[in-house]
């Protein structure tokens, strides 16, 4: 199982480096996701900088989200869009990252995605969770149906925690993304 910790400043309880690091440190996480939607592109270049030092120095992966000039400023080739990002861009801007993730809501972007040349998928939301109160879940018959009818990897996010995570898995899916759970 692959898990993705999936940041979220505004959900942490203590200092954010200092939750950085125990995510960094723990064994139970694979990847750090730096998802901090609501930063300028500036701010999230300064964050991005400080969270690259602690997984280079832990030996943690990290993919970096939405802003691709900060990434490639930063030298980093691992960044995760949403699909209207992904859509725009070009041959040669994709060139510059060795893996690109998107998330994607229904089938049909999942397929659209993939033909983008996207390396892995994020999908949901699964379950209920207080990100998104009046969306209800798509379920674990939708990751089942996206991993059944995709080439590559997809991981479940959306309301995911230690006690729900192997429902996922048994849809197919190969690994999960945990947000609330990580930052508490």
């Amino acid at each position: 199982m692959y898990r993705i910790a999936v940041t979220n400043r505004h959900l942490c309880q203590d200092d954010f480096l200092v939750r950085i690091r125990k995510l960094a440190e723990d064994p139970f996480y694979d990847a750090i996701l730096l998802r901090e939607k609501d930063m300028t592109e500036e701010e999230y270049r300064k964050l991005a900088r400080k969270v690259l030092a602690v997984c280079q120095e832990t030996g943690k992966k990290c993919v970096l989200h939405t802003f691709c000039r900060a990434a490639k400023d930063c030298g980093h080739p691992l960044i995760h869009l949403p699909l209207p990002l992904f859509r725009t861009m070009g041959k040669e801007e994709k060139a510059f990252f060795r893996e690109i993730g998107t998330s994607v809501h229904s089938l049909e972007e999942a397929e659209e995605a993939v033909y983008l040349g996207a390396a892995y998928l994020t999908a949901g939301h699964i379950f209920p969770t207080g990100c998104k109160p009046d969306l209800p879940p798509r379920g674990l018959d939708f990751i089942n149906n996206l991993c059944s009818r995709v080439s590559i990897p997809v991981y479940g996010i959306g309301g995911i925690s230690r006690e729900n995570e192997g429902s996922v898995m048994d849809q197919g899916a190969c690994g999960v993304c945990m947000m609330s759970g990580s930052m508490r």
